[in-house]
């Protein structure tokens, strides 16, 4: 297999590397969803520079993370004894200290604190005692301290946005995102399945470019295939990982959860009233919080309707496993082999295939301008609803680009296993569909349809642009 070391995340490989060059201190701070990479990112940037490493165990308690704490320093200092337990976090440090100043010269070291939520359990004292040592002598130190967290929500409220010992200490900031269409297609490729667009495609569309369930494909198989073993075989790496999820990454998930199943029924997306209503709580503002949490963690996405007030916003299920669980996995009694095959000529199969490929559209909209040549151009993406009548037609368009050079592009996504063909009565839609989104808002500024499908089209009608998914891979 081909060296996979470093596909894509040059941006972030480059803000590690400035502060390991840096004259001072950096507390560097990497947010990113469960098996997005982290991880990996920072022990193959520092290979050979992190003198301490410690990773959170996820419901473990204070005595559970101080015995693991003290097993990672006497892997690394040694000894002829193994040091008793530390009592607190406080006491922990110290001995921290004591070894990292053995380690210290001319050229910087780095310490990685990994799962940091879950080292700080309520009450155990960690945060208190991280800062009383990154304030009392790491931050004078020739040293690069590196904190990661899956919960982005719980790393932005209570490391970067501290106001409390950790108030403006850290340098650098990461939010580390799931691999493009183009990266997964380089990552692969680096690992040699060939598989040609529209196998990656598809298998992004079940995995949303996650690495760590990237790396379920291996040569010789197809993307269907792939997606049987992990998704439907009995010990597949998707067939349970939703149970695994969200609990891993907010302690109390079952409302976060809930607002998942919530967002499913409706793919267009809901306002917060809307999921109020569907969620049996009575807490508003939990529900607000969840909201943020998961919008902030990469599985919602936040929009504003065209011409609506920032009360109008909605928020749409984006994370492309989820979906998939939700539609395919969940309650479903698996009766027979190669389920996935299957399935692909099922109904259900089209309806989430419309809807995964539309989010991932949603997901790549600097592809989408480069490939339109408005890259340099400002743009408000947003979508566009109307509830029709029995005197008024209503019209749903899911992408509508408004742009700085007096342009609206309004968006018609298909996903199609061949080149695609309007029909008079699709025409008539997008007619339609323009008639009431420029009566509705009145707009002074050119309207131009542009058609975004896997391989292209036959007839172009009234369409202006034609874009197809190798743009999306750019």
């Amino acid at each position: 297999m081909k060296n996979t070391e470093f596909i894509g995340r040059k941006p972030e490989r480059a803000i590690l590397e400035e502060a390991l060059q840096s004259g001072e201190a950096e507390m560097v701070a990497i947010v990113g969803r469960r098996r997005v990479g982290k991880t990996f990112l920072v022990t193959q940037t520092y290979a050979g520079r992190i003198v301490f490493e410690l990773t959170g165990v996820q419901k473990a308690t204070l005595k559970q993370q101080l015995t693991n704490f003290r097993d990672e320093l006497y892997n690394v200092a040694g000894g002829e004894a193994l040091p008793e337990v530390p009592g607190d976090w406080l006491s922990a440090f110290r001995m921290l200290r004591q070894y990292v100043q053995t380690r210290l010269g001319e050229e910087k070291v780095v310490l990685f604190f990994d799962e940091l939520p879950w080292l700080s359990n309520v009450k155990s004292g960690f945060l208190q005692a991280f800062s009383y040592f990154w304030n009392s002598w790491a931050s004078r130190q020739p040293l690069v301290v590196v904190i990661c967290g899956s919960a982005a929500s719980w790393m932005i409220q209570k490391v970067v946005n501290d106001t409390g010992g950790l108030h403006n200490r850290i340098t650098r900031r990461i939010q580390l995102e799931p691999f493009t269409l183009g990266e997964t297609e380089r990552y692969l490729s680096a690992r040699g399945v060939g598989w040609d667009r529209y196998q990656i495609l598809q298998f992004y569309m079940v995995t949303g470019g996650i690495p760590h369930y990237l790396k379920e494909a291996k040569p010789g198989k197809s993307a269907a295939q792939t997606i049987d073993l992990i998704a439907f075989s009995g010990s597949g790496l998707l067939r349970d990982e939703f149970s695994k999820l969200y609990p891993a990454l907010f302690r109390n998930s079952e409302l976060h959860i809930a607002v998942i199943r919530a967002l499913f029924q409706k793919k267009s997306g809901m306002t917060r009233q809307q999921i109020l209503e569907l969620v049996q709580t009575s807490s508003g503002g939990g529900i607000t919080t969840a909201l943020e949490e998961l919008e902030q963690s990469g599985f919602l996405r936040l929009s504003y309707p065209f011409g609506k007030k920032v009360r109008d916003k909605v928020w749409r299920l984006t994370d492309e496993y989820s979906i998939f669980y939700l539609q395919f996995i969940e309650d479903k009694i698996i009766q027979r082999e190669h389920n996935w095959l299957n399935l692909m000529d099922s109904q259900a199969y089209k309806s989430w295939g419309g809807f995964a490929f539309e989010n991932i559209c949603l997901r790549h909209l600097p592809q989408i301008k480069k490939a339109l040549g408005i890259s340099g151009i400002y743009t408000e993406a947003s979508s566009f609803y109307k509830k029709g009548s029995a005197t008024e037609e209503g019209a749903q368009i899911d992408l509508v680009l408004d742009r700085k050079d007096r342009v609206i592009n309004l968006f018609e996504i298909k996903f199609y296993n061949d080149t695609f063909h309007f029909s008079a009565s699709d025409m008539a839609d997008l007619r339609t569909k323009q008639s009431v989104f420029t009566a509705t808002t009145q707009v002074r500024k050119y309207v131009s349809w542009v058609l975004l499908t896997t391989f292209g089209l036959k007839n172009k009608g009234i369409l202006d642009t034609v874009l197809t998914m190798e743009d999306l891979f750019e």
